[in-house]
């Protein structure tokens, strides 16, 4: 018997030795080639990529298209399966890549028809941007084709690797419209059914304006006395309490400061754009160099995969980083019952075959039925205009003035556009698809007040060059003052916190050196919980002797998001239980109609600081005495709550609720999410949080900088771009996770690549 039990239990560890052994072998197979000699069809002289220690894709070629082919092949070895899933994600086919559980995510998307407005852009562009693309899917397939063994992803899923079109980078410029602008496309939908619901009083209570702007011409909104509308107690008693926002934390950052604040009178760039951080990260670190118009041309800075520009970064002369704009791109208009609609076949590929979808479309754009009515959608995503590839013009700019004047009608979801020199000039300007029309609307309008001035481009796009105080700083709040604020609206501004909190730390020197900047990014004091942690500690105060653990750690709470503060946990979930809790009447309302409250969480602050101020009655949620009483029980069951989540009961000590514990950063693939057993070949390993919302070091569980940038034109070689993560989407790659610890680390990674480890030479056929 125990020979038996010897034998299956060496059988056992072969049989699993084998079977590492085939994995690692299959994916060893699909290891793309670092050097080596190519001969590329499409080129026109010779061609290199080089790649550093980092993994930097080094491109040396004698004009911009070859440059554009050898980007797509690095691109194609590195990337392509993230590369895939832009592409998919934007024309909904991602259902052929897992399923029918994903076909209802491509239904919402196919909404939208993006894979067709591709092609019909794609026709309608320039030629010389027509053969940008064209190369560069050359050189993307021509990689795949030198990968004769497909990567894992490809093995796990069965799928087929489909050639790179000159569509699909417009398919990845529509992915990002999809993360940017995708989330607040029901925010005027929201407000219509709150005006319906609660009235007008309801809508101007919840969109009040804040005490936090930071507009850069220094102009406020008024904040005039708001009353608080009453709701009925049939409202308040159904309530149901559920997580308004439960989206991930995110938010960008980018300042500059003209030459007269730094030492050598270079201006100085500070970009860090905040998004969803996943493995392989969303940038992918490249230098570009090539001649035009017989000048030598060196762009350096991080690639978006898939598409064949420099996103942001340095040219030598200017410097270029960008956030998120908020500027309203969208409306919905009521259909009146002779609007004519049409119905239109769509065929979403999936491992079955084909699936067909109707959608329903007018004069006005695609339509969705909300609460028995039809409503069309106007998004600047659905224009001609709104994809293009105008941003390569900022790569031959020299001074901010023509940045500005080259990228007037850059088709990218709108951004806001901060510009360095190395003559010591700066500005700010909002750059990207903007619509033309002129009264952007808060609620959905009757279909006769259409403009047909959404068919164009705005022109006249706000910006400022070289202001007062020779500084400019956006954090996705409102830039533009408050009269252009009536020409474009607001699409979902941040609350302004962040911003203020930048504008505060810039004034606070006269110098600044990279080391500054890098400071600032890195900033997490909790400034805008200071409120927050007064009603707090001072309801806990009432009951010292029943509080006393809980008194302690929010008096050391060090007003930071810091890792080891309990007292920040305590105060950060309070306030978000409270928000939960004193809108659960409207957000129940909504939610019969699939809506949120969730796509104006960022502008709710006022409105519940007044109902926590104030105390009116008619809000005191059901089952509570008097507000005092709520206050303290609502901090008791999340008190609780987290700790029973986090240790599994009530009782133990507080130190469980450490914020570095509770907002852990776990970067992941999207496939250990599904298969745990792979995390520890595919996932970074976890950090503890250094950072939250509403401050500049924005992190949360699976979101944050998705970059590092720090730059003065003319002095790249003290330049600092640090990432999240590394190069290659293949775990044996020697570049899967270089960056990642200096970026846990907060440590600064060089903006220029170090010298190359490898190097592919491309001949052009002859």
């Amino acid at each position: 018997m125990f020979k038996v039990i010897r034998f299956l239990f060496i059988a056992a560890i072969l049989i699993a030795l084998l079977a590492t052994a085939i994995v690692y072998g299959g994916l060893a197979l699909s290891l793309p080639a670092l050097s080596g000699v190519s001969t590329a069809t499409t080129i026109s002289d010779t061609a290199y990529l080089q790649r550093d220690e980092l993994g930097t894709a080094i491109i040396i070629a004698d004009n911009r298209t070859d440059a554009s082919y050898a980007l797509g092949y690095a691109h194609g070895q590195d990337r392509f399966f993230q590369m895939d899933l832009l592409r998919r994600n934007a024309a909904g086919e991602l259902s052929e890549l897992f399923g029918d559980a994903a076909l209802s995510l491509d239904e919402s998307t196919r909404f939208h028809q993006f894979r067709k407005r591709s092609r019909e852009i794609v026709a309608m562009l320039p030629s010389a941007q027509k053969q940008q693309l064209n190369a560069y899917a050359h050189g993307v397939n021509d990689a795949l084709a030198q990968a004769t063994f497909p990567s894992f992803e490809y093995v796990v899923t069965q799928a087929e690797r489909k050639p790179w079109l000159p569509e699909d980078s417009l398919l990845a410029i529509f992915s990002m419209y999809l993360d940017l602008q995708g989330r607040s496309l029901n925010r005027d939908l929201t407000m219509g059914a709150l005006e319906d619901s609660f009235g007008e009083d309801m809508v101007g209570f919840v969109t009040q304006p804040s005490q936090y702007q930071a507009a850069l011409d220094g102009s406020r909104f008024p904040l005039k006395k708001v009353r608080i509308p009453s709701l009925s107690a049939e409202i308040v008693t159904a309530a149901m309490t559920r997580d308004i926002d439960d989206s991930a934390v995110v938010g960008s950052n980018n300042w500059a400061v003209g030459g007269a604040l730094t030492r050598d009178g270079r201006a100085m760039l500070s970009d860090d754009m905040h998004l969803g951080i996943q493995v392989p990260i969303i940038w992918y670190r490249a230098q570009l160099n090539y001649k035009e118009d017989g000048d030598d041309r060196q762009i350096t800075g991080v690639t978006l995969p898939g598409a064949p520009a420099v996103v942001v970064g340095s040219n030598g002369h200017i410097a270029w980083g960008f956030t998120n704009g908020y500027i309203d791109t969208a409306d919905w208009y009521r259909l009146a019952d002779d609007d004519k609609t049409a119905l239109v076949s769509e065929s979403i590929p999936t491992q079955k075959g084909e699936h067909k979808y109707l959608l329903e479309m007018s004069e006005f754009g695609p339509v969705k039925i909300v609460n028995g009515e039809k409503f069309a959608l106007s998004w600047v995503a659905h224009q001609d205009y709104a994809v293009n590839l105008n941003l390569l013009n900022l790569e031959t700019a020299q001074t901010v003035e023509s940045a500005f004047e080259v990228s007037k009608e850059t088709g990218i979801p709108v951004q806001n556009m901060v510009v360095a020199d190395k003559d010591g000039n700066i500005g700010w300007q909002a750059t990207g698809a903007m619509p033309d029309r002129r009264k952007p609307a808060q609620i959905p309008l009757p279909s006769f007040r259409y403009d047909k001035a959404w068919g164009q481009q705005a022109r006249d796009v706000p910006f400022i060059i070289n202001p007062k105080r020779s500084m400019v700083w956006t954090g996705n709040s409102r830039v533009v003052s408050t009269k252009q604020d009536a020409r474009f609206g607001n699409g979902g501004y941040a609350l302004g916190a962040r911003s203020v909190q930048i504008k505060q730390r810039l004034f606070e020197k006269d110098v600044f050196d990279p080391e500054d900047f890098y400071r600032i990014q890195l900033d997490n004091e909790a400034f805008f919980l200071d409120r927050w942690h007064r009603v707090l500690l001072t309801n806990l105060q009432r009951e010292p002797a029943r509080f006393n653990d809980d008194i302690t750690a929010l008096e050391n709470w060090q007003r930071c998001a810091c890792a080891d503060s309990v007292g920040y946990t305590l105060v950060r979930k309070y306030r978000d239980t409270l928000m939960d809790i004193l809108f659960a009447p409207i957000e129940t309302q909504l939610a019969e109609n699939g809506l949120s409250l969730g796509l104006l969480e960022r502008q709710l602050e006022p409105a519940l600081w007044q109902l926590v101020d104030e105390k009116p009655a008619s809000w005191l949620p059901a089952g509570h005495a008097d507000w005092n009483r709520f206050l303290t029980a609502a901090y008791v069951t999340m008190r609780d709550d987290l700790m029973v989540d986090t240790t599994g009961h009530v009782d133990g000590s507080l130190q469980a609720l450490r914020w570095g514990s509770m907002n852990t950063l776990n970067v992941q693939h999207p496939f250990s999410r599904q298969i745990p057993i792979l995390s520890k070949l595919l996932d970074m390993p976890k950090a503890e949080a250094f950072g939250d919302r509403y401050m500049p070091a924005v992190q949360g569980k699976a979101s944050g900088a998705s970059q590092r940038l720090i730059v003065q034109p003319g002095d790249e070689v003290n330049g600092i771009l640090t990432l999240p993560g590394g190069q290659s989407g293949h775990p044996l790659s020697p570049f899967y996770r270089s960056g990642f610890d200096a970026y846990i680390e907060q440590a600064s990674t060089p903006l220029l690549p170090a010298q190359p480890h490898y190097q592919i030479v491309f001949s052009p056929a002859s």
